[in-house]
């Protein structure tokens, strides 16, 4: 994680730079910041005059996914208040006293894994973690937290905290999955029975296995596409639309976009990846043709740019030799495939700091 401290006094600095020597060393990137008196005397960075207006500026997941404020939770609080959208986007908030004794998840104990966090600080230092999730205090299964930690993507917040909250009520919670996953190894209150009113569904696509489901989309396909110079933004999302359509795959479960060399100054492709915020990649011809399995070939293609496809090779490598899902789709001048990752099913999660 990348994280920023907080801290306003010399004894909060001492601590701090304990809680950044530990940190790093796990291999968190931190930066420890203070008031521009205290930088003086330090020699820390400098929030400026203004904590909140410092905190405005960079409470951000893409600046930082984690806050630690070394002093009252109340300076805390005041700081970060006008900055929150909302759980699913916030970062991990903790705070912990100068004394080094309490470690307090604040904010985003799940999705933001604030709670992870108190844990690793408290390590760090000494100091007791709290935590005050429900489902934590009542060692209950949180369907946000093994979320992230799987690298899964939730379809409603709201189903999620009903899902919650029936397990806390000790309510059965109908489980299904397109993916594989030990026997006998379900957490308590979930159920494999199709007749549980609220579920949850583990798949790539859309589907509502129950009468209200909680999908969790597995960020795992990756899109292999090929164009023609000069294709606009517009006709490759087009095109990509139909074809997460007509073979039914949910946008929320793609993790990338690859294709040639030839085409990394396309316009419109490095546009398409960034609006919807995915990593692209791009590789040469010798790269592709060392991609497993059985591709659709094309003379035309190999003679223009070295290898007889591109979209089904470039998808399959981009996925770490994963599974063809779709075979080339053309519309337009744009081809479309789609491969996954191999990925499987396992509800062990870690409720310690390990492995943020």
């Amino acid at each position: 994680m990348t994280l920023r401290l907080v801290c306003f006094t010399g004894a909060g600095a001492e601590l701090g730079r304990r809680i950044v020597g530990f940190l790093e060393k796990q291999g968190h990137v931190c930066s420890l910041y203070t008031s521009a008196r205290q930088a003086e005397k330090t020699g820390l960075l400098s929030f400026g005059g203004s904590l909140s207006d410092w905190m405005a500026g960079c409470f951000d997941k893409e600046i930082a996914q984690g806050f630690i404020f070394i002093g009252a939770c109340g300076i805390a609080v005041r700081a970060i208040a006008p900055c929150l959208r909302g759980k699913t986007v916030d970062p991990a908030v903790v705070a912990v006293d100068e004394a080094g004794r309490f470690s307090i998840s604040l904010l985003s104990g799940h999705i933001g894994q604030a709670n992870r966090l108190a844990a690793g600080v408290a390590e760090a230092v000494g100091a007791m973690p709290v935590v005050t999730t429900a489902t934590d205090v009542r060692e209950v299964f949180s369907v946000d937290s093994w979320a992230v930690q799987h690298g899964c993507t939730l379809s409603d917040m709201g189903l999620a905290k009903e899902v919650s909250a029936a397990l806390l009520a000790g309510e059965p919670v109908g489980i299904a999955s397109a993916f594989p996953f030990p026997a006998g190894n379900l957490p308590a209150g979930l159920l494999q029975n199709p007749d549980c009113p609220l579920g949850i569904c583990i798949d790539i696509r859309n589907v509502s296995p129950f009468a209200r489901t909680l999908l969790l989309f597995p960020r795992i396909v990756h899109l292999g596409i090929g164009c023609r110079r000069g294709t606009s933004h517009a006709c490759i999302r087009q095109a990509v639309e139909h074809f997460l359509n007509r073979h039914s795959i949910a946008p929320q479960a793609l993790a990338g976009i690859a294709s040639i060399t030839v085409k990394k100054n396309e316009d419109g492709l490095l546009a398409f990846a960034q609006g919807l915020g995915l990593p692209i990649r791009f590789f040469p011809p010798e790269e592709l043709r060392q991609a497993k399995g059985s591709f659709t070939s094309s003379l035309f293609v190999e003679r223009t740019v070295g290898v007889d496809n591109v979209c089904e090779r470039a998808a399959v490598l981009s996925s770490r030799q994963g599974i063809l899902l779709a075979e080339k789709y053309a519309e337009a001048g744009v081809t479309v495939a789609a491969a996954r990752e191999d990925w499987s099913v396992d509800f062990e999660y870690q409720n310690d700091w390990r492995g943020l």
